[in-house]
């Protein structure tokens, strides 16, 4: 089980935070970006066990609390770069095969940019909202998904409810992929940002998954909007009028 970063003070000890000054040229808010970088303990961690990003943490917590990596399992990780989501999946699913008596599982990273490998994930430079997208993860996979997870963000044009708006419109997409790739039986995660917009996007995931919850991992900064929802026992395809019959799973 994933843990959070242990506090080191004690009798003898105290804190002691990186300051960070305000260069000439760079702007208050780079400045309290890059302090709060230096004073992360989940960033000084991922450095730590060689995780490319303090984001690993936050699927190793979902992951804790709603089991879905298991050894055997096939996972695509949309836009994954960095790769820390695709390091955790790699460890948990038993890509490499390391785990004596356990089935071998696929990690399949997708992304706009090329990423360093991962050992044990296949990465492919795709857009995947291109037509034709969902059978070429399928090809790749060699078959159906049984997890489909998204840490993706759209470019922050810091105006909050335009934000909230252009990374639900990602999500319904990375849903739609998740809907033609996934097993029956399977799980999609997805980050969102909390808004008001994100209850169409529930809705329909409560159609087609037995249920459907949200959660903030503690990974997540707690002055963060973001959270991420979790849908799991895919439903399968239907067709569209049974679809819209469907009856709504419990939403935690």
């Amino acid at each position: 089980m994933a843990k959070g970063p242990k506090n080191s003070s004690g009798r003898g000890q105290r804190d002691l935070k990186v300051k960070v000054k305000t260069a000439r040229g760079r702007k208050t808010s780079s400045t309290r970006w890059l302090q709060r970088q230096l004073n992360d303990p989940y960033v000084k961690r991922a450095k730590a066990e060689g995780y490319r990003g303090r984001a690993a943490y936050k699927i190793l917590e979902i992951d804790d609390k709603y089991r879905f990596l298991v050894p055997g399992a096939r996972v695509v990780d949309l836009g994954c770069a960095p790769g820390g989501w695709c390091q955790v999946a790699v460890q948990r699913v038993n890509a490499l095969g390391e785990k004596a008596g356990k089935a071998q599982g696929t990690v399949l990273g997708i992304d706009l940019q090329e990423v360093d490998p991962i050992p044990g994930a296949q990465l492919h430079q795709l857009d995947f909202l291109d037509e034709g997208a969902d059978d070429r993860v399928k090809d790749w996979l060699g078959g159906r998904a049984d997890v489909v997870m998204s840490d993706m963000a759209a470019a922050s044009s810091g105006h909050k409810q335009t934000d909230h708006l252009r990374i639900i419109t990602l999500c319904e997409a990375a849903a739609e992929l998740a809907f033609d790739v996934l097993e029956e039986g399977g799980t999609f995660v997805a980050k969102v940002l909390a808004g008001g917009a994100e209850g169409s996007l529930q809705q329909v995931l409560k159609q087609r998954f037995a249920k459907v919850a949200n959660f903030k991992p503690p990974a997540s900064r707690s002055d963060s909007s973001e959270k991420f929802v979790v849908a799991t026992g895919f439903r399968g395809r239907r067709s569209e009028p049974e679809e819209a019959e469907a009856p709504g799973g419990p939403l935690e």
